[in-house]
C-alpha cells in the first residue's frame, strides 16, 4: 500500500498529492509517469508525475476529475493508501540524456496549458538544478484555474501567465503570448508544450510557421498504460507509436493530432472502440498486429 502524505484541492476539481513510494522516487526522471488504482477493484489511471524527492521517498501527482476513477481519488484524504503506485514508466524527457553543456547554450521555452502545468514543472526544476534556465508560459481559461504558480516561479527564468479571459497576467491564448515574445525580440532554439490536445495542435502549427522545433507531451490520450487498449495510439510521420510505451513525449511537427483526438473521443464510448475494433481488424488489440 502506498500512503498519502499530503492532499489538497489546487483548484476546483485538479488536486495534488503526495504519496509515499521510495522506489518509484528512486528511480525516476522527468516526463515519466505512474499508473494508480485506489483499491482493488478501481481502474487503471495513469498520471504524469509532477515532482519527486528522493531522500523522502515520495512523488508528487497532479490530476483532474475526468470520470468515475479520478472523482473516487478526489475523496481520499491524507493517511489514505493507493492499492498500487507503478512506475516510473514512459520515456524520460530528452534533456535528461543530453549534455548539460549543449542545453546551457539553448534557449529553451516551456508552453503548459491548465493540467499541462504540473508534468511541465518536474522538467524546468530538473534544468534549473542543473544550472540551465528556461522561459515558461503558463495559460490557464481563468485567474482562478492557474495552478502551481508559485512552485513554477521559484524554477523558471521568466515565467509569463496568461489567462483566455484576461482575468490575471497576460491576456488570450498561450499562442499569442509565444508569439509576442518573439516579437519582442526573444529567439528560442526548442519548445516544449504540454497541455490539451488541441492546445499543444495550435503550439506546434504557430512553431511551424515560426521554425522552432517542439516536443510535446501526449500523456492526455493515455487510457491504460500498457500499449493494450490502443487508445494512445498515434501516427508521428510515417510511424505508429504508443504514447504510453513509446512516449509520452513526441516530435510535434510529426504527430498526426487530428487523428489522435479523433481516437481520444471514440475511446470514450463502448461503441467507439467497437467501431475501431471492426476497422482495425486483427491489428486491433490497440494495436501493433504483430502481438
Amino acid at each position: 500500500m502506498y500512503q498519502i502524505l499530503k492532499a489538497r484541492e489546487l483548484t476546483t476539481n485538479i488536486y495534488e498529492m503526495i504519496v509515499k513510494a521510495p522506489r518509484v522516487a528512486k528511480s525516476c526522471l522527468p516526463g515519466q509517469f505512474v499508473i494508480v488504482r485506489a483499491n482493488e477493484d478501481s481502474e487503471r489511471i495513469p498520471l504524469t508525475i509532477c515532482d519527486y524527492d528522493r531522500n523522502e521517498g515520495t512523488i508528487t501527482i497532479v490530476f483532474q476529475i475526468v470520470g468515475a476513477g479520478t472523482s473516487f481519488m478526489a475523496n481520499l484524504k491524507e493517511g489514505d493508501s493507493f492499492h498500487d503506485f507503478v512506475g516510473p514508466l514512459g520515456c524520460p524527457s530528452e534533456f535528461c540524456t543530453e549534455s548539460i553543456e549543449e542545453l546551457k547554450k539553448k534557449s529553451i521555452v516551456f508552453v503548459a496549458g491548465g493540467v499541462g502545468t504540473a508534468p511541465v514543472y518536474p522538467q524546468v526544476k530538473w534544468l534549473k538544478e542543473n544550472g540551465v534556465n528556461s522561459d515558461v508560459i503558463v495559460g490557464s481559461k481563468t485567474k482562478d484555474l492557474l495552478i502551481l504558480e508559485d512552485e513554477m516561479k521559484a524554477v523558471a527564468g521568466n515565467l509569463y501567465v496568461t489567462t483566455d479571459d484576461g482575468s490575471y497576467g497576460r491576456s488570450g491564448m498561450v499562442t499569442k503570448t509565444l508569439q509576442d515574445l518573439v516579437d519582442e525580440g526573444k529567439h528560442y532554439d526548442v519548445c516544449v508544450a504540454i497541455g490539451p490536445m488541441i492546445m499543444m495542435k495550435f503550439v506546434c502549427k504557430l512553431t511551424k510557421e515560426l521554425n522552432i522545433p517542439t516536443v510535446v507531451s501526449l500523456n492526455p490520450i493515455m487510457v491504460d498504460g500498457t500499449g493494450m487498449c490502443g487508445a494512445c495510439r498515434v501516427t508521428v510521420g510515417d510511424k505508429v507509436k504508443f504514447a504510453c510505451v513509446d512516449g509520452p513525449e513526441f516530435d510535434g511537427h510529426l504527430v498526426n493530432f487530428d487523428e489522435a483526438m479523433k481516437r481520444q473521443t471514440l475511446y470514450k464510448t463502448e461503441e467507439g472502440r467497437k467501431y475501431l475494433e471492426a476497422k482495425e481488424g486483427a491489428t486491433h488489440h490497440g494495436g501493433c498486429g504483430n502481438c
